[in-house]
């Protein structure tokens, strides 16, 4: 069993669907051991207490400076002994030690199709933007491991594809990629690495059968 911990900040869109995938009991190899929330009360807590998971605050606003918090954050994830961290919906920044001592075990996901808007620091607000402005007709959502750098891009996992719309507005785009791409993306992303499927080469991600 590979014992998962799920980083959030807000409502829990996209950890929905990770509780949905572990309570069906799909992919017995997934131990969804805790959510942890860098901020008190939100309704991400409430959908992990209603589905049963352990629940952290690490709480940002207490902490002085990104260092410090990050720091504290590590130390809850080896507390509950977390071998493969997901990030749903996680307005934090992670640091350097943290992604060094998890290098490959940090999931994420964002509304883009890597390699597109991938160029500096990735915003996401601003790719779903630029999508419309420039007319692109395809979208879509991509699962990634984090490189030790919090940029916003690393190794693709998996990607989902999303057509954009005659009228489309930066609202109703976003909240269609989550839906068709960024839920199915991450949660597969999850399940390969729990199935043991996935390994890097060359900087690549490579996924067994």
């Amino acid at each position: 069993m590979t014992r998962v911990s799920v980083l959030v900040s807000g409502g829990g869109a996209n950890l929905q669907p990770l509780l949905d995938l572990y309570r069906s009991g799909t992919v017995p190899s997934l131990g969804l051991i805790s959510v942890i929330s860098s901020v008190p009360g939100v309704l991400a807590i409430e959908r992990a207490q209603r589905a049963g998971i352990p629940v952290y605050v690490v709480e940002r606003d207490i902490f002085p400076n990104s260092a410090s918090f990050c720091n504290a954050l590590l130390n809850k994830l080896r507390d509950v002994d977390t071998e493969l961290v997901v990030c749903a919906g996680f307005a934090e920044k992670l640091n350097f030690p943290l992604l060094r001592f998890y290098r490959h075990r940090v999931i994420n996901v964002q509304p883009v199709l890597f390699p597109a808007f991938c160029s500096g620091e990735l915003n996401p607000i601003w790719a779903v933007e630029r999508t419309l402005e420039l007319g692109v007709r395809l979208t879509g959502a991509t699962a990634y491991f984090m490189g030790e750098e919090d940029n916003g891009f690393g190794p693709i996992i998996t990607q989902r594809a999303v057509t954009v719309l005659n009228g489309d507005t930066p609202a109703s785009l976003s909240n269609r990629i989550m839906r068709e791409g960024e839920w199915s993306a991450l949660t597969e992303a999850v399940q390969l690495y729990c199935e043991g499927r996935l390994h890097i080469a060359g900087g690549r991600v490579l996924i067994d059968g």
